[in-house]
């Protein structure tokens, strides 16, 4: 099971369900039925699973030209030696494609007991995903395109505890997980990959505006992704009030702000930025425990 689990990033995946969490209990301002908990979190792990699975589905070939002097040493939340085990030929595409079938039906059955309007979202998702891969050589636009892409889950969260949502909350929400997912995981992980990226001629935002801009860019998507938060509490139901602002700023301040100034100002290769992928990998892990706190308080 293990190749598989490194096909969808398993590690990395179950950190993300952390935000359709943090997002859920946000808008809804208590905890839902331990009947909806349970089958959102098979659901969204589910989900998670295929999606990553699709990516290296569709990225086979430049994964093998990509890695073909070796794979670098990745980041802590997926250091997995078998990372990218279709391209190391660990597994074949035959079983990586029945894995990415299982799950995604899996996740459109879950997907219709919470809401039809998920099953949507989960199909967009994955038409964007392909989208995003094919790209790669293509245009450092693509970045945009991830950034919906990891806004799905979170989206997708909302209409579980709410069929009728507020659109300007709904964008509210997309717009912070949208610079949180661009600075905080896509620059960051083209960064790491870039000795990588330059034998396939790729087209990233490191190696097409340099390592200057894209340390600009991480900067000024992380700040935005601190600032956005100071107001989440208007799509929630709850009081929050200073202390909550208090408590979420700090998270981004330690989690995000700090190693993207690193990053900036050492402007290395590798792994610093490996490190400020890592640091917000547990952000959305850090909102959820503070939303938490605060729902129990309330």
């Amino acid at each position: 099971m293990k190749r598989f689990f490194a096909l969808s990033r398993t590690t990395h995946g179950v950190l993300d369900l952390a935000m359709p969490g943090f997002v859920a209990l946000l808008w809804l301002g208590e905890f839902p039925t331990i009947a909806t908990i349970a089958l959102s979190i098979f659901t969204a792990f589910a989900g998670y699973t295929a999606i990553y699975a699709l990516n290296d589905l569709v990225g086979i070939a430049v994964d093998k030209e990509k890695f073909s002097g070796g794979i670098n040493a990745g980041y802590s939340v997926e250091a997995s030696d078998m990372r990218y085990p279709l391209a190391q030929k660990v597994l074949s595409y035959k079983e990586g494609l029945l894995w990415f079938i299982g799950w995604f039906i899996v996740a459109m059955i879950g997907s219709y007991f919470l809401n039809p309007v998920i099953m949507g979202i989960l199909a967009a998702a994955a038409i964007l995903e392909v989208i995003y891969v094919s790209l790669f050589k293509v245009t450092y636009f693509r970045t945009f395109v991830s950034g919906f892409v990891k806004s799905s889950g979170p989206i997708a969260a909302i209409y579980v505890v709410d069929k009728n949502p507020s659109l300007e909350l709904v964008l509210l929400i997309l717009a912070w997980v949208f610079m949180w997912e661009i600075g905080g995981q896509n620059v960051p992980a083209d960064w790491n990959d870039t000795v990588e990226d330059k034998r396939v001629h790729a087209k990233t935002i490191p190696l097409q505006l340099g390592t200057q801009t894209a340390g600009i860019i991480v900067l000024l998507t992380l700040g935005l992704t601190v600032i956005i938060s100071l107001f989440l509490p208007l799509a929630s139901p709850l009081n929050l009030g200073w202390l909550y602002r208090l408590a979420t700023a700090l998270a981004g301040a330690f989690l995000l702000l700090k190693p993207g100034w690193d990053l900036y100002r050492q402007q290395t290769e590798g792994r610093m930025a490996a490190k400020l992928f890592d640091s917000a990998s547990y952000y959305p892990m850090a909102q959820l425990v503070i939303i938490t706190l605060f729902v129990l308080l309330g």
